[in-house]
């Protein structure tokens, strides 16, 4: 289980709820910070998981193309979200959502399972939801940012469960 969540998870049209939290490396960013500038992808890990390991790289092309922010919401502490990215090749901020602090942010969005992304507009309101891997889900997101997120020849299952 990734969070401790008694909660149901948000979906498209819902509102996201306002958060701050801590940012690898240092500092500090709230949801409205990071969507002030118009939609972003938040995406919901911890290090441990493979699905995770999976879609992170996929994620970093699309971070690339540079035409909407992706945020990692690591449930981890600093050191180990910064490892996870180091070896995933993850260049994107990540948050921290720790266990500490009771998973506060994962558990208000009702995460039971990473990883598991929401497309946050300007306005807040929840564009897209994706739990697990589905690739038709990447595409899609591809396709927003203009960018591909696989290569030819790859092997890219089509779905996993988170």
């Amino acid at each position: 289980m990734a969070a401790r969540n008694p909660h149901q998870l948000l979906d498209t049209g819902a509102r996201a709820p306002e958060f701050r939290l801590p940012l690898v490396g240092g500092g500090e960013a709230s949801l409205a910070d990071l969507i002030s500038h118009g939609p972003v992808l938040l995406t919901f890990f911890k290090v441990t998981c493979p699905i995770c390991q999976l879609t992170f790289p996929f994620l970093e092309r699309l971070h690339r193309a540079g035409t909407m922010p992706i945020y990692g919401v690591s449930q981890n502490d600093d050191e180990d979200s910064r490892e996870f990215n180091r070896e995933f090749g993850v260049t994107f901020p990540t948050l921290l959502d720790r266990e500490e602090g009771g998973f506060r942010v994962s558990n208000a969005f009702g995460i039971s399972s990473v990883p598991t992304m929401f497309l946050v507009e300007r306005d807040g309101t929840i564009a897209r939801v994706i739990e697990g891997w589905r690739k038709k889900e990447i595409e899609w997101l591809g396709a927003k940012v203009g960018a591909a997120p696989f290569r030819r020849g790859e092997n890219v299952p089509e779905w996993k469960a988170g």
